[in-house]
């Protein structure tokens, strides 16, 4: 199965039938892409000091890429992979603005109070969790640790250090979680709740992602090995829905 051009472009010469190409994951959303208002987002970045956690995974690292083009003051990118802070490194190698790696472990409160007063964010975005459902089923306790106590951890350092805005990245499984992951993912959200109800001075905001297309954890890499090796294509439940999104969008959406 492969994508052919419009019948009007090939009639007007603009595209040939070497146009041809692979269909891609993006191709079978069903709806438009998502409007962004990057003005809004260039006036909430601009020259801001930003700090990302969980920055050298998929949707991290793209919301690092988003955030340079928006020109913020500095950005500290955390994480507590090192081979993925040097691939970070390398890839912003040039940006137009400061970019700091920070090797750290949101569950480590001294470091984490650390890294707060030296770098003082203006923005937190917080993407750095454990995620992967049958895993975590197995060591609840490890989730607990990252996704609940982690989050508590920046949510209290962001209020303590006057953050202006806190975002959190949390899921869709959050939503009458049945599993370790949504469950934790959803504690972390009520942790945040509490924080602003104690506090007016750092907004926290979270957003709920659906199924990024192509991220860690994203069930279609698993869908396209299924279908490549002639099926059968496994579901969890067969009155399950998934939202998908492309990871672009996800990354512009948290922020806008």
């Amino acid at each position: 199965v492969k994508v052919l051009p419009g019948i009007l472009d090939l009639v007007a010469g603009n595209v040939t039938l070497a146009d041809i190409k692979e269909v891609q994951v993006e191709d079978l959303l069903g709806r438009d892409k998502v409007e962004i208002d990057y003005a809004a987002i260039r006036e909430f970045l601009n020259r801001k000091r930003v700090l990302i956690t969980g920055a050298g995974g998929s949707i991290g690292s793209e919301l690092a890429r988003t955030v340079l083009q928006f020109e913020p003051r500095s950005t500290a990118l955390l994480d507590v992979d090192e081979t993925e802070l040097f691939t970070l490194m390398n890839r912003f190698r040039g940006a137009s603005s400061e970019v700091f790696p920070v090797m750290a472990d949101i569950r480590d409160r001294a470091k984490m109070d650390s890294v707060f007063a030296a770098f003082r964010p203006e923005i937190v975005l917080h993407s750095a969790a454990y995620k992967h459902v049958p895993v975590l089923e197995s060591y609840p306790e490890e989730a607990v640790k990252t996704n609940v106590l982690g989050t508590k951890n920046l949510g209290e350092l962001a209020q303590k250090y006057g953050v202006e805005r806190f975002v959190y990245i949390s899921t869709d499984k959050a939503v009458n979680p049945t599993s370790v992951m949504g469950a934790t993912k959803r504690m972390a959200e009520l942790v945040l709740q509490g924080l602003a109800a104690q506090s007016p001075g750092t907004t926290f905001c979270m957003v709920r992602f659906g199924n990024v297309l192509g991220s860690s954890g994203s069930v279609v890499p698993l869908f396209r090995k299924q279908i490549r090796y002639g099926g059968p294509v496994t579901v969890t439940h067969p009155e399950i829905t998934r939202y998908f999104m492309t990871i672009p969008e996800a990354a512009l959406l948290v922020i806008q």
